[in-house]
């Protein structure tokens, strides 16, 4: 089965998992602004695990090409509270 290819620009979801921490949201939030600066706060979801020892942090970002989805995939996971970029 052949995956369709993306068609930038649009609207895309990144779901970030991290150690629950008091910075996480905003660490997150400031670099995705690095990467889409017309990112507003109320794109933003999160969700603690059952006991909080990790949260996930969806967020969806105006995509406008591969270069700048693996530049935040990147830039996300040298943040030390993220586990894991979807």
């Amino acid at each position: 089965m052949a995956c369709a290819k993306i068609e930038f620009p649009c609207d895309y979801v990144i779901k970030v998992i991290a150690t629950n921490h008091v910075s996480l949201k905003s660490s997150v939030l400031e670099i995705v602004r690095e990467h889409d600066s017309h990112f507003r706060d109320e794109k933003v979801t999160l969700r603690d695990s059952r006991h909080a020892r990790y949260c996930s942090v969806s967020v969806t970002i105006r995509a406008t090409g591969e270069p700048q989805l693996k530049a935040l995939h990147k830039d996300l996971m040298a943040n030390p509270l993220v586990k894991m970029v979807l």
